[in-house]
């Protein structure tokens, strides 16, 4: 059942800006969540990633602080009254914008503060007073300690993501943020996937939620098409164009483990001719975002990338993800293949397995709750010519590789013609039966009380200046 964005209480400025966007339904947690919100309790929300979480817990607190609404130039009088808290500098910058788009309408502010970035230009938005504040947690730190910002106001926190913040290591940053805020609030909890540590941490920051699930726990979206490929490391890369091409797919997604093998793999697929960038932790917060905007526009076709990337960044209409690395954490699955398939549409999730992924496979059946088949894909026989490197610590000549000499095999001998004169052995020129001069000088007898005759005797040279003879003392 479908339910209209007529139907919620919005006020006009906000379903203006719902229908500018060009939404008309709801999703089921928006159509769950968004009422809840707008009575002020808390959420513990649990949905598949992609289902449109940011509007659900949004457009209900916009609609709320709608009574804070004035257009007073004093930061005095846009005090920071909600609080969104995500894991990832993407996902902040993402939010930050839809929330934007949502409170064009109003006169209420909003901005976003995340690491990686000059901190001026950020104190300067803080300083003209904010109602929505949009913050990953170690920036904001930053910012409250310089004391940039006052959180003495806050009337509603999201920790979107929760599970993430876990997972990277949030927990105490999240905990001194929250010590800053005032205990009578209202705290909605969203994440995908829902465990005993998200659970522990809603027991303690949460009052009387209310649970919402729309999904199954750590479910898959049933959009995605998801396919398992056994493939050995060599032949990664070749698979991933194969399926391009078989397929036809315009844009995607490409997942690795590590930030080194990302690059790596990157510049390789961009050697072979597809359009490609890349997005991990080593690059600076501007090459992050470029990377993505060029991505978003169709400028770039592969997006390869760390789980960075993993969560929540919603970029429409990418047909595929590829795991081009099983992942080492079961629940990351979830989330990288949430990256096709959104809002309804349908995606291509395809995984590369090698012989050694057995134990992660394992992990990853046991989330799913259900038995994984591995096909064989048959490769053609056509393989990318030239020096690549897949992400491995050695690098190929995938042409040469079978037939290249050992690496100490011993070098053939040169075939040029050698001269005869130095094969012939030693012979004296004639005349020369005699013992050789140096022999003669050295049978020389020395003569007694006599300097030898191999060494040279004293140079005498004449004195510039005669010594003084001594004084007669005699007189």
């Amino acid at each position: 059942m479908t339910v209209p964005y007529t139907s919620v209480a919005l006020a006009d400025p906000l379903q203006r800006a719902v229908a500018d966007m060009g939404y008309e339904t709801m999703t089921p947690i928006q159509a769950q969540a968004i009422p809840v919100v707008l009575a002020g309790k808390d959420v513990m929300g649990a949905a598949q990633t992609g289902t449109g979480k940011t509007a659900a817990f949004a457009l209900p607190l916009l609609q709320r602080l709608l009574a804070h609404e004035n257009a007073s130039a004093s930061p005095a009088r846009h005090p920071v009254r909600a609080l969104v808290l995500l894991p990832t500098r993407e996902l902040a910058d993402q939010v930050a914008e839809q929330v934007a788009l949502y409170a064009k309408y109003t006169q209420l502010r909003s901005t976003v503060v995340f690491g990686g970035m000059d901190m001026k230009p950020q104190t300067l938005e803080l300083k003209k007073g904010v109602e929505v504040l949009v913050a990953t947690p170690g920036r904001l730190l930053d910012h409250i300690e310089a004391k940039n910002v006052v959180l003495n106001q806050v009337e509603y926190v999201v920790l979107d993501e929760a599970d993430r913040k876990l997972d990277i290591g949030f927990l105490p940053d999240l905990q001194r943020i929250l010590s800053y805020l005032p205990k009578e609030r209202t705290t909605l909890l969203f994440s995908a996937t829902f465990s005993p540590e998200i659970k522990r941490l809603a027991s303690s920051y949460l009052h009387d939620p209310v649970t919402i699930e729309v999904a199954r726990p750590n479910a898959t979206a049933s959009t995605v098409e998801q396919r398992f490929y056994s493939v050995s490391d060599d032949d990664k890369r070749r698979a991933i164009r194969q399926v391009l091409k078989e397929r036809a797919l315009t844009q995607a997604f490409v997942f690795v483990n590590s930030k080194l093998g990302c690059a790596r793999l990157a510049r390789s697929l961009a050697h072979d001719g597809l359009k490609t960038t890349a997005l991990h932790g080593d690059k600076s917060q501007d090459e992050r975002l470029k990377a993505l905007e060029a991505f978003k526009s169709g400028e770039v076709d592969l997006l390869v990338c760390t789980d960075v990337a993993a969560r929540g960044l919603d970029i429409k209409d990418v047909p595929a993800v590829f795991n081009h690395d099983v992942p080492f954490n079961a629940e990351d699955y979830v989330h990288r293949i949430g990256r096709t398939g959104r809002a309804g549409a349908s995606g291509l999730a395809v995984t590369l397995v090698t012989g050694h992924d057995a134990r992660l496979m394992a992990e990853l059946e046991k989330l799913l709750k259900k038995k994984v088949e591995v096909e064989a894909l048959e490769l053609d026989q056509e393989r990318p010519r030239g020096r690549f490197n897949d992400g491995r610590r050695g690098a190929r000549d995938d042409d040469a590789a079978d037939r290249r000499a050992p690496r100490h095999a011993p070098r053939a001998r040169s075939s040029a013609p050698r001269d005869p004169f130095f094969d012939q052995p030693y012979e004296p020129r004639a005349g020369t039966d005699g013992p050789a001069a140096w022999e003669q000088a050295s049978k020389a007898p020395v003569a007694r009380g006599r300097l030898s005759a191999n060494i040279k005797p004293r140079r005498v040279t004449a004195a510039l200046f005669k010594a003084p003879e001594p004084a007669d003392t005699s007189a």
